[in-house]
């Protein structure tokens, strides 16, 4: 009996601990310009890119079609069924062609526990979107700021 109560209080721990688990970077943030292929794009045309990519260390990011530039990084304590993550986007006004500015883009992306690392990334596809001046990367999972990034296109 002493034994069972034992086990069913070490079970509570362990399931409260879970709980009280939260979302956090784990190692270094890498950050910059992702190298992908070299080629020249015309507005919506897109190149198939490797996950693994290299990236560039820098804050000045090219304005140029094609460029893809961003963050990487590793999350423990994931569980998908935990607050999503909430990947924010300040622009310095990215008007899209029916005329409308953009000074925020905001991205809902679930937790996936397996996932050795997460990414952060803008990549210019269309022209309107090449837009010089401050960029800023903000990760959040709720009201807390796990990971942010300042960039300057240029």
């Amino acid at each position: 009996m002493h034994l069972t109560r034992l086990a069913a209080l070490a079970t509570m721990m362990f399931v409260s601990g879970l709980a009280s688990a939260e979302v956090r970077v784990e190692g270094p943030v890498e950050y910059g310009v992702f190298a992908g292929p070299k080629a020249e794009l015309q507005s919506g045309e897109r190149v198939l890119r490797r996950s693994n990519e290299q990236i560039q260390q820098t804050e000045i990011v090219p304005a140029k079609l094609g460029t893809k530039f961003g963050m990487r990084y590793q999350l423990a304590g994931k569980v998908a069924e935990d607050q999503p993550l909430t990947l924010l986007y300040f622009t310095p006004g990215i008007r899209t062609p029916d005329g409308v500015r953009h000074d925020k883009l905001e991205v809902t992306q679930k937790l996936v526990p397996g996932a050795p690392q997460d990414v952060m990334a803008y990549e210019f596809t269309e022209s309107h979107e090449v837009v010089p001046g401050e960029w800023r990367f903000m990760v959040f999972q709720g009201d807390r700021l796990l990971a942010q990034q300042r960039f300057t296109v240029r």
